[in-house]
């Protein structure tokens, strides 16, 4: 029975990302993405609802969609991407992992919605996205980057990256903390079994720039990490 629910809700989703997607692709051509984002938005929420997802968000009041910030959070599923789409209140661009970027008419729609792909294996080659990332936060354009630098296999956060805190140093703007709580179970890294459930999403406080800067990177990256385990549900 998991299994008929599954395939049916992945049917589901198929038959409503697609035509999402090409309106993204559409749209990007003909008018600025303020005009379309909020469209975008009720529709990723409509996606997870059809998925089987019910969702709480908590914390907004500690963002003001007139502040660009630089938000970060736990990485879990394959469902973050709307998952943050539907829930950030403000138009906001990802760092992403550029594999995704070669996805079929997905990585068309990320690239032409002006997402940046990053290379997670090589520190190096990554540093160039980094340096655009924070160009784009000094523009006003919000990003978000989920600092584990990938997917969790356990529940459980993985070990931060320092390149994010360099990008914060760089961009010059706040630090909001997102805790996301419930998806692992929803659908794990390497299965494709969704379980519905419900999912909470709390925003932090703001960390300024000024103790952004103050801070070394890893006594930064320690207390993002500090901070968005207090958003999170225990276990």
């Amino acid at each position: 029975m998991r299994r008929v629910r599954a395939v049916f809700l992945w049917f589901l989703g198929l038959l409503w990302i697609f035509p999402v997607l090409i309106f993204l692709i559409l749209a990007s051509y003909v008018v600025p993405a303020e005009r379309y984002d909020p469209i975008i938005k009720k529709l990723a929420r409509g996606l997870l609802f059809i998925m089987g997802i019910r969702l709480t968000v908590e914390g907004l009041e500690n963002v003001d969609p007139n502040q660009t910030y630089l938000y970060m959070a736990n990485h879990i599923s394959l469902l973050d991407v709307p998952l943050f789409q539907a829930v950030i209140p403000q138009l906001v661009r990802g760092v992403e992992a550029e594999e995704q970027f070669n996805w079929p008419i997905f990585g068309w729609a990320i690239r032409r919605a002006g997402n940046i792909p990053i290379n997670r294996k090589d520190v190096h080659a990554a540093i160039p996205s980094a340096n655009e990332a924070a160009k784009r936060l000094r523009e006003g354009l919000s990003m978000i980057i989920l600092p584990e630098g990938g997917r969790t296999l356990t529940g459980k956060m993985k070990p931060f990256k320092k390149l994010p805190f360099h990008l914060a140093k760089e961009g010059g703007v706040p630090i909001v903390p997102i805790g996301v709580s419930g998806l692992y179970p929803i659908l794990k890294k390497g299965e494709w079994i969704i379980q519905p459930g419900m999912v909470t999403v709390r925003f932090g406080e703001p960390i300024s720039p000024d103790i952004i800067r103050e801070l070394p990177i890893s006594e930064l990256r320690d207390r993002v990490r500090k901070e968005i385990e207090g958003l999170i549900d225990s276990p």
